[in-house]
């Protein structure tokens, strides 16, 4: 029976696991994001986002409960400043973890795991919306890399592609 195993031992002693946890904390908030296997992971999910909570009261005595956790004067520092500020308003689930695959050495599930706030990538993606077109044309045929609008003649290209390429340039001002 499994009563009251709520959490992954991980195979190592508690001492040991609550090193590494702290130790993938820090590096965590250090640098927003880390590679690890899928399991520590989950396991420093669980262990980091209270912490995260805790950083959002900005008092002496949550300092110091945070600082009995990681033990890095950096890292308190850098959780109660830039990443308090980002989270402030989150109600929770501050962390994203991203699978990445198998380790071809002993094939162990490897995944992301970041600060949702500080992801560059995801922001970027957010903000900027694609701009559909239909067309037949290829996309690098109608739209060169400088931007331009590629200019053909009557002589160069038949009939039907002059027909079908006048409404892509009237959208192409348009946009402009």
């Amino acid at each position: 029976m499994r009563h009251n195993k709520k959490f992954n031992h991980l195979s190592r002693t508690a001492s040991h696991r609550h090193a590494m946890l702290a130790n993938m904390a820090i590096s965590l908030i250090m640098h927003k994001r880390i590679t690890t296997t899928l399991a520590k992971a989950k396991a420093l999910k669980k262990y980091v986002e209270p912490l995260i909570t805790r950083c959002k009261d900005d008092s002496t005595h949550s300092r110091r409960v945070v600082f009995r956790h990681l033990q890095n004067k950096e890292a308190i520092k850098e959780l109660f400043g830039n990443v308090a500020a980002k989270v402030g308003d989150r109600p929770g689930g501050y962390t994203r973890i991203i699978k990445l695959g198998f380790r071809p050495g002993d094939a162990a599930d490897m995944c992301f795991i970041e600060l949702v706030d500080f992801d560059e990538n995801m922001a970027k993606d957010g903000a900027k919306k694609k701009a559909t077109r239909r067309s037949r044309r290829s996309k690098s045929a109608a739209a060169p890399a400088d931007g331009a609008v590629a200019e053909t003649t009557n002589a160069e290209a038949p009939a039907e592609e002059v027909a079908a390429e006048a409404p892509a340039k009237e959208e192409a001002a348009k946009a402009e």
